[in-house]
């Protein structure tokens, strides 16, 4: 694999302690974490998350999801500084959605791919500058985890246990270490928390 500029390949996903980021009630079911999106920890993770990143790695559901709702907070002036930063970031930042089904880009500076992520990932990595970002989108962060390709995990955990839902890590991954370059508490037992591969 060609990686001659640097770039790291970083994701972001919260999770509940049995490691969902959804409960029983399937993919909208996210009532054990969204209470917890908006603490002060988890804002400021946010911000942690995307200001390295240059390109937003998405997949189809997540990207017309998030078509639907980060634009008007970027246009809202009374939203906190730390979401409306994040999603002008979005707004303005190259974006690559992953899709089989779509066949035109649902938002401007997109570009529709349907390819592996491994190969996508490996032509981002061979041009450009900056982090490739999967935020929020566990079919891509699954994808990348598989195929051991991610250099940097943002997590933040939530302190509930769903019982059923999807799980993160599955079964079959390839083995990998971790190390801890940070982490934070929030005052609903939320804990924000960066790992780094080590190879």
């Amino acid at each position: 694999m060609t990686n001659s500029t640097g770039r790291k390949v970083t994701a972001n996903l919260g999770l509940t302690l049995d490691g969902r980021y959804n409960g029983p009630g399937g993919p909208g079911d996210a009532g054990a974490i969204v209470r917890y999106a908006t603490t002060e920890v988890a804002r400021n993770h946010l911000t942690r998350v995307w200001e390295g990143a240059t390109t937003a790695l998405l997949g189809r559901v997540n990207a017309e999801g998030f078509l639907g709702f980060w634009p008007t907070v970027a246009e809202d002036e009374n939203a906190d500084p730390r979401d409306r930063g994040y999603a002008k970031w979005l707004v303005d930042t190259e974006k690559v959605v992953l899709s089989t089904t779509l066949t035109e880009a649902p938002w401007e500076r997109t570009r529709v791919v349907n390819a592996p992520t491994a190969d996508v990932v490996a032509d981002l990595k061979a041009t450009g500058e900056g982090d490739i970002l999967a935020n929020s989108c566990p079919s891509v962060i699954k994808a990348l985890l598989a195929a051991d390709l991610l250099d940097r995990l943002y997590l933040l955990v939530c302190p509930e246990i769903a019982g059923g839902g999807q799980r993160l890590f599955d079964d079959g991954l390839p083995s990998s270490k971790w190390s801890l370059t940070h982490h934070e508490t929030g005052e609903l037992g939320e804990v924000a928390m960066v790992y780094d591969r080590l190879r």
